[in-house]
C-alpha cells in the first residue's frame, strides 16, 4: 500500500495527481496501479482539497476514491514473478546495444564487452 505524498501525511493513498503543464491543468484521478515519476499519490482528504495556482484548472474524478483492493491472486503473481527473476538457471538475453541511447528518463548503456 502506498502512502499520501503530502509532507507529514501518513494516510493511505487513494488518488493520483498529475500535471498537464501544456494545458495548465492538474488532474486528480483514481490511484494509478504503479507509482510513476512526476505524479503524486494523495489520500482522500488531500485529493478533495487540492487547489491549483491561479490560472490553472483542476480536473477531478467525480466518483468516490477508494483504496485499492489486493487479492491473493495479485500476491501470488508477484511472488511467482520474484521467484522467476531469482532463478539461477534462467536464461537472459542481452539486448543489442549500439552505443548509449536515451529515451525519456531512461538510458541504455553499452554492456561490458562493448568497451
Amino acid at each position: 500500500m502506498r502512502r499520501c505524498s503530502r509532507t507529514g501525511c501518513t494516510e493511505l493513498a487513494v488518488a493520483t495527481l498529475t500535471y498537464v503543464y501544456a494545458d495548465s491543468t492538474a488532474v486528480v484521478g483514481p490511484l494509478a496501479t504503479q507509482a510513476e515519476p512526476h505524479s503524486y499519490d494523495l489520500c482522500n482528504r488531500h485529493a478533495h482539497r487540492l487547489t491549483a495556482p491561479r490560472g490553472w484548472e483542476v480536473v477531478r474524478f467525480e466518483g468516490e476514491f477508494a483504496p485499492p483492493q489486493h487479492s491473493s491472486d495479485d500476491l501470488t503473481a508477484l511472488a511467482e514473478a520474484v521467484r522467476e527473476a531469482g532463478r539461477a538457471d534462467r536464461h537472459v538475453e542481452a539486448a543489442p546495444a549500439t552505443g548509449t541511447g536515451r529515451r525519456g528518463h531512461l538510458r541504455v548503456l553499452p554492456g561490458p564487452a562493448e568497451h
